[in-house]
Parts: structure tokens; sequence; C-alpha cells
């Protein structure tokens, strides 16, 4: 049994814990647990300062309960590079957050070996080991919250591509973003500005002209109402995320698919869009391959995390 410090950096919250995990197949268990907001808008400088601050409470709090991490592992948002420590690309979602170097920032504070993944890597990798992913040979997860993240696992291990891009889930394009900006930068229909939690939003604004929501909750509440405008809106974003996870479906041919982030809980619209969408964009050999929604919750990235500094702790 083995206790890793665990960090979750997203667009909008930090959440971090000591995750325990068994040398068996024993659940995990996430002590401790603390989340803050992240504050993106101030800059990618005062946000590592922030996890920082919060790596020196998390610590004297471990010592005061007797826990002993023997690693940290850190999901991280944006692209993270695992050797350097440096992140090396990151959207519009967290402002100067490229080019930090987060193992020197963590070194400068504790002896303890640090390994750091991205966000829906670690989310992937937790829900292959012990959520709705286990058992599969080849999974395929897709985080649907502010934004649209994904994740190859292969053997329970990720595949991160050449440049560490593989799994950009909500950088596939979608008729249905055509012309609406991303948080990359482009306006060649990315699905993320459509079928995320902010697209929800986005799309609902563009059709209604009237008072604006303010997020995809907005946008679930309304259509749980009645509202047919939100209820199209939830369906055609569904149904356009649904086929975009059949084309990857086509190019990566999973055995096992599982679906995550807060948008999930929009309602059965939603899920029965998103598996029409499917359904119509995966090849007859795979639209049996069943997308199943994740079972790990927001402890999901940090039980990832803690898994991915294990294989480098050993």
């Amino acid at each position: 049994m083995s206790d890793f410090l665990a960090f979750d950096i997203g667009g909008t919250k930090i959440a971090s814990g000591f995750v325990r995990l068994s040398d068996g197949d024993a659940a995990p268990t996430v002590l401790l647990r603390d989340e803050e907001p992240t504050h993106a808008s101030q800059g990618g400088d005062a946000v590592r300062e922030r996890i920082v601050a919060s790596t020196r409470r998390q610590l004297d709090r471990a010592r005061a309960q007797g826990i002993e991490p023997c690693g940290i592992g850190i999901a991280a948002a944006g692209v993270p590079d695992g050797e350097t420590g440096e992140i090396i690309a990151a959207t519009d979602l967290l402002p100067g957050w490229k080019g930090q170097r987060i193992y020197d920032a963590f070194g400068a504070i504790t002896d303890l070996p640090v390994h750091m993944v991205g966000d829906v890597v670690a989310h992937g990798l937790g829900e292959a080991h012990y959520g709705a992913g286990r058992g599969a040979r080849v999974l395929l997860s897709v985080g649907v919250g502010t934004g649209i993240g994904g994740a190859i696992i292969v053997g329970g291990v990720p595949f991160l591509g050449a440049h560490g891009m593989a799994g950009h889930a909500g950088h596939v394009v979608s008729a249905l973003g055509a012309g609406v900006p991303c948080s990359c930068g482009s306006v060649e229909g990315h699905v993320e500005p459509v079928a995320s939690g902010t697209g929800l939003a986005t799309l609902y604004n563009m059709r209604a002209g009237g008072e604006p929501v303010r997020n995809g909750g907005d946008v679930a509440a309304l259509a749980a109402d009645g509202d047919a405008l939100a209820s199209s809106v939830i369906e055609d974003s569904a149904r356009a995320l649904g086929a975009c996870i059949g084309g990857m479906a086509n190019l990566v041919d999973p055995d096992g698919i599982v679906v995550s982030g807060s948008v999930v809980n929009a309602g059965p619209v939603w899920w029965d869009a998103l598996r029409d969408g499917f359904a119509r964009s995966a090849l007859p050999l795979l639209r049996d391959v069943r997308m199943r929604e994740g079972e790990l919750g927001g402890d999901a990235p940090l039980i990832g995390a803690a898994v991915a500094s294990r294989r480098v702790v050993g």
C-alpha cells in the first residue's frame, strides 16, 4: 500500500488529496481532499504559486495525520512534458500556463519525486485501472466539462503520440462548430466550442438572442423545465459529439469507451443523442462498443495521477 499526493489542475479548480493505492485490486481511497478555485484569469504564474502553497499545506496536513507520501502525481491542464515538467501547450482557458516549469516549482519545497501527465490522460488512467474502463485493452476516454479532452489508454498505459497530443477529442472537426471560435484559436469547426459545458451555453445564446445563459448547467436546467430550445441545443450538441467519438473510434478501434465530466449529467436527452450520433458515425464492427459513464467522478484525475506517479516511483 502506497500513498501519493495528487493534484488535478484545471481551468476552473485545483483539487488535491492523498491517494492510497493498494498492491492488489482493492479500490483506492482519497484522503484529505482539498479544492480551491484556479483563478485562471490571474495568469499562469499565480496558478503555479497557488499550487505550491497548496502543496505546503497538504504536506503539513499529512505529517499531522501520519501520512508519508512516496511521490507526487500531477494531472495538469494543457500538454505537459512528463520528462522536463514544462507545460508545452495550453489553450486560452489558462492564459500564461504554457511555459510554466512545474517540476522546478515543486523541487523548491520538497524532495519527493514528481511526475506529471495531462489531466484528461490522468482521468483515463483512473477509469482504466479502477473505474468504468477496467478490462478494456484499448480504452478511449472522453472528458466533457468546461472543455473537452480525451485519452487513449492501451494495456493500462497512456498512448501520447509523437508530440504528446494524442486524444485531443475536443479538437475534432464538426460541422456544428463551423465559425465558432475554439479555445485553441481555430474557427474551422472544432466540436469543443459547441459541445462542452461552455459550448452548450454558447450554442444556446447563439440561437436564443435573448437573456444569455451562463453555462451548460443553465441550459440543462432550462431543458428540465420544458424549454424546447434548450432541449434542441442539448440534442444537437450531444449528437455532434457522438459523431466525433464515432470517428475517433473508427481510427483507434477501442474495446471500451468511457465518457465523463459535468456535462454527462445533462440527462437522458443528452445520452440518447450522444449514442445516436455515435451509431451514425461508427463503422459497423464498432457500433456495439458500449459508451459507459465514468465511475470515479471527480476523483478520477487524482487517482490517475497517482497511478502515473507509481509507474515512475516503482
